[in-house]
């Protein structure tokens, strides 16, 4: 399968060319998404000055924003960097955590999708359709129970936006508004450990930086990424979200092309 030789293709490359994956990120997740980066094969840094983030994200083979734990310095910063990542040619993806739940989430991330080229935006359906204006459930940072078609909605967002959408949820949406793929891969325990949303949105940014078609980075980022915590669940069923969260980062260093053969479930719309 030929989808299958790309991602196992795209998987050996983050390992074997450890990609610096710049981190704007909130508060709760860093140490997290700073271990799951090492584990997959890139290398994370996390830098938020205003007076070094135009240098980082220009060294950077990725810039990942993501407005957690929102601050209006923090604010700046992204900016900073997203502007200086878009005239070096790095890639910007873009996390707009909790979208909707405020007017200021929801205002700062369209001043950030205006302001910047964003290569690609990874949030769930109620953030997706809260940033393209369409109103959508949502409980503090969490998705609600939005009813909108996954695919439809995914779609509408990267024509009106004009990058591509990561939309994660129980079946992962990567689209370009013309190509479009469905994912089935995951676990249900990754709701039970914060920032695993954030940090997919981090692994995004590993596969983005060293593949230039970035439908096929998103495509690769995700599969990988449910499948290894398809395992995950697997090793830890007896115990808990702590085991799972440890057994996760095993498994992301773990995964393979025969665990990605065996259980890779996406396919093109």
């Amino acid at each position: 399968m030929m989808i299958l030789n790309q991602i196992v293709e795209s998987i050996n490359q983050v390992r074997e060319k450890n990609p610096l994956v710049h981190n704007m990120t909130n508060v709760v997740v860093t140490n997290f998404t700073a271990n799951g980066l090492y584990a997959l094969g890139a290398s994370p840094v996390m830098a938020y000055a205003k007076e070094e983030v135009a240098d980082m994200a220009q060294m950077a083979g990725a810039l990942v924003l993501n407005i957690g734990t929102l601050k209006e310095e923090d604010v700046e910063a992204m900016l900073i960097a997203g502007k200086s990542a878009n005239e070096h040619g790095v890639p910007v993806i873009f996390d707009p955590v909790g979208a909707g739940a405020t007017v200021y989430r929801t205002e700062t991330s369209c001043r950030i999708l205006d302001e910047l080229n964003v290569s690609v935006i990874r949030g769930n359906a109620a953030e997706l359709a809260n940033v393209i204006g369409e109103q959508s459930e949502i409980k503090g940072v969490d998705g609600g129970s939005g009813r909108h078609n996954s695919v439809e909605l995914a779609e509408k967002a990267a024509k009106q936006l004009d990058t591509i959408v990561v939309m994660t949820g129980k079946e992962d949406v990567i689209t370009d508004g013309q190509s479009t793929f469905i994912g089935r891969n995951g676990h249900p325990m990754l709701t039970k450990v914060t920032g695993t949303g954030c940090l997919l949105s981090s692994v995004v940014g590993a596969f983005a930086a060293v593949e230039k078609n970035l439908v096929l980075a998103c495509v690769s980022a995700v599969s990988v990424y449910g499948v290894a915590a398809e395992f995950a669940a697997e090793q830890s069923a007896k115990e808990g979200p702590g085991s799972f969260q440890i057994e996760f980062l095993n498994q992301l260093a773990k995964v393979s092309a025969k665990h990605l053969d065996e259980r890779l479930a996406i396919k093109k719309k």
